[in-house]
């Protein structure tokens, strides 16, 4: 487990516009993104810094699920560097992405402060059963291997998808035998790490030789070594790959593979669920939840309601 980089302890009314988390206002201005009618956010290099969050009321009903006394949460995120995950905005110290709004927006529900650790994606989940943080928000996939050991609250569906070269002959992999004796590039600790890993076999078991599986901490190592021609294709987040694509010459998204709800991550056993649940169905209620998605381009990931651990979806 990795050492957070750093930490931030501040209270979560107080942040402001050169402090983590806070989206400057921008609408209409070149850097509020946007999306298109397949809900793909529109091309453009500025990273969305529309404010949609900040008129949030706190809902009483919602906070009143809180275990007593709670006024502030320990939440971990973990910065992948590319939209709509969790990235910098052009000051290179505060935090942005889809995560990082769907966060500030529950607090607002709660009415509660949050002390923010950056941390590495593989460290939090670990780190939320030692009692280390309360919270994980990082695009964490609802897999019925991690809730064993974590309770979820679900606020997007994502999953797991492919892209490659624009060049490349690869086209949409329905399954994984389609990628015996290629590089396979992902990140570390995810899900699409273990889904390669658990099912090299494929291959083995067909006669043909294994796909490698070439593990990265940072998505700008995983895309310069596939347009550098050391892996073949990429194995990663569904939204997070159809950005890229939109964003990168030479690029092309392939397919949909795995569809996974997403959801913030507790320690087994944890009070705070219901309230969490509450506050994303309060945000899907009253319209932010929308303005969320459509703020991300990510639309295609809407779900109805919000559910406590549900079983991983079976695609």
């Amino acid at each position: 487990m990795r050492t957070p980089i750093y930490r931030y302890v501040m209270p979560f009314a107080a942040i402001t516009s050169a402090a983590l988390f806070l989206t400057a206002c921008g609408a209409g201005s070149a850097g509020t993104g946007g999306a298109d009618a397949s809900g793909v956010a529109a091309k453009s290099d500025a990273v969305p810094t529309t404010d949609v969050v900040s008129a949030e009321k706190k809902d009483p009903a919602a906070a009143r699920l809180l275990p007593a006394g709670t006024t502030r949460l320990t939440v971990a995120i973990s910065v992948g560097g590319t939209p709509p995950g969790t990235t910098y905005l052009s000051d290179g110290k505060t935090l942005t992405g889809q995560d990082v709004d769907f966060t500030k927006a529950v607090a607002k529900v709660l009415g509660i402060d949050l002390t923010v650790d950056q941390a590495s994606f593989e460290a939090i989940l670990p780190a939320l059963d030692s009692g280390k943080y309360d919270v994980g928000a990082s695009n964490f996939g609802v897999t019925d291997e991690r809730r064993r050991t974590i309770d979820f609250v679900t606020y997007v569906n994502d999953g797991q998808g492919f892209a490659t070269r624009k060049d490349s002959k690869l086209s949409k992999i329905t399954d994984l035998r389609q990628l015996c004796g290629l590089n396979v590039a992902t990140g570390a600790g995810t899900t699409f790490e273990a889904t390669l890993e658990e099912n090299k076999h494929l291959c083995t078991d067909a006669g043909k030789k294994p796909y490698q599986v070439q593990t990265y901490a940072e998505p700008s190592a995983i895309w310069s070594s596939v347009q550098q021609g050391r892996s073949d294709i990429v194995m990663s987040t569904i939204n997070g790959l159809r950005y890229a694509v939109a964003r990168q010459p030479g690029l092309k998204f392939l397919n949909e593979f795995h569809r996974l709800d997403v959801g913030f991550a507790f320690k087994k056993g944890t009070k705070l669920a219901p309230a969490f649940q509450a506050a994303v169905n309060r945000l899907i209620a009253d319209g932010t939840y929308d303005r969320i998605l459509k703020k991300w381009g990510t639309t295609g990931s809407a779900i109805d309601r919000s559910r406590i651990s549900p079983p991983e979806i079976k695609n």
